[in-house]
């Protein structure tokens, strides 16, 4: 897994690999995860009772000052990496700050909350040694952990800026955020192309390339059906049988995650390789979720590819840009009628206005692609205007 963040003439970029950690280690990392969790839940305390009854803010130093006297008086927490401690504080730090800039937006703040076990999974080394990783490449060292096996499928690069440790069911992964040069962007390749999202098909191209729906939530729905079932017949939240039944339900539900973020890389890969330019709709995908489509559309994740489109296009150089989607189905790209009845069918279009003839979400992918044409033409001459700087490639 790779995510890239933007910067100046360098960029982040995390590669996540699996670990294989001995039985001792195992142990290990679990006591360490529960105590960064309780020591989270106790920062937030501490910050929660301050102000409300004496009205005083805590500071993220406060805190990260009373660390020692953490160790003296809870014994256990000596055999935790003294700066995997001190970034928990600072998670809780980040927390509030996010809480303070949604109140100032106006948006809903969502005050922090407490973290109980089984949504704690991760714990970070934020000065991570370069030579963590060790030279064969099969082991990487984990401060107060030891050596722990490592599967490196694919080199990562760069300088090491942090090492995350993350729980996933009982799989534990390495996730290594490195500072590396950025690439130069791809050459231009004089296409320009919209595409139309939906729940039949993935994604039509204004070029009329139909990507197909491999509806991965779907496929998998029988066997979640009866693994869902089998954890429904075992009330005891404190059995070991409800454990694993409840283990069962979540590996599915990984696999089909990672199947949807496998195939929402390699075609945007795809789109960002061929097309210079690549217009698609600015979905209101939360609200769309809310609607009878949600199970489809949860399945589709149209946010989690338009993301991973975006970023990548960064990346390369590229440019994405999200057009207003009131209207695209039910326009003819031909002479601009807009009526609901232009759209005979989910596949068909026929423009009442003109009798213009296509595919329905063709069409509406050329509308799209069009629009953003026009954003960027227009972007252009005020640029050209106001003499300013052109702003660089990405998201429009």
């Amino acid at each position: 897994m790779a995510n890239t963040f933007r910067g100046e003439s360098t960029t982040l970029k995390a590669f996540k690999y699996r670990l294989s950690p001995t039985k001792a280690q195992i142990a290990a990392l679990d006591t360490t995860l529960l105590l960064c969790q309780r020591l989270y839940n106790g920062c937030l305390e501490e910050r929660r009772g301050a102000y409300r009854k004496a009205g005083k803010s805590v500071s993220v130093y406060d805190q990260m000052k009373a660390l020692p006297d953490v160790k003296e008086g809870v014994p256990e927490y000596r055999g935790v990496n003294a700066q995997v401690l001190q970034n928990v504080v600072r998670r809780v730090d980040r927390a509030f700050q996010d809480f303070f800039s949604r109140v100032k937006a106006g948006k809903t703040p969502g005050y922090p909350r407490f973290k109980p076990r089984d949504r704690y999974d991760s714990f970070t080394y934020p000065q991570p040694s370069q030579n963590s990783v060790s030279g064969d490449g099969k082991h990487v060292y984990l401060p107060k952990i030891g050596n722990v096996r490592i599967k490196l499928h694919r080199p990562f690069c760069g300088k090491l800026k942090t090492l995350a440790v993350k729980r996933e069911g009982r799989e534990w992964y390495a996730v290594l955020t490195c500072e590396i040069p950025r690439a130069e962007p791809l050459p231009e390749m004089g296409s320009q192309v919209g595409i139309d999202v939906g729940t039949t098909w993935f994604y039509v191209t204004s070029d009329g390339e139909f990507c197909e729906n491999h509806r991965l939530f779907q496929a998998s729905s029988k066997k979640l059906r009866v693994a869902q079932r089998a954890l429904a017949r075992k009330p005891n939240k404190r059995s070991n049988r409800r454990r694993k039944a409840k283990e069962r339900v979540a590996k599915l539900y990984r696999k089909t995650a990672r199947q949807r973020l496998q195939l929402h890389h390699e075609e945007a890969k795809k789109l960002v390789t061929a097309h210079d330019l690549i217009c698609h709709e600015d979905l209101n995908v939360k609200g769309m979720a809310q609607g009878n489509l949600g199970k489809q559309i949860h399945d589709v994740a149209w946010g989690q590819f338009f993301q991973i489109l975006s970023s990548k296009a960064v990346e390369a150089g590229r440019r994405v840009i999200a057009v207003d989607p009131r209207h695209t189905s039910q326009r003819c790209r031909v002479c601009g009628h807009t009526e609901r009845g232009n759209r005979a069918s989910q596949a068909n279009f026929r423009c009442l206005n003109c009798g213009h003839a296509e595919n329905a979400d063709v069409n509406a992918a050329k509308n799209v692609l069009s629009m953003g044409q026009a954003f960027v033409a227009q972007r252009t001459s005020l640029e050209d205007a106001c003499h300013e700087k052109p702003r660089p490639f990405g998201l429009g």
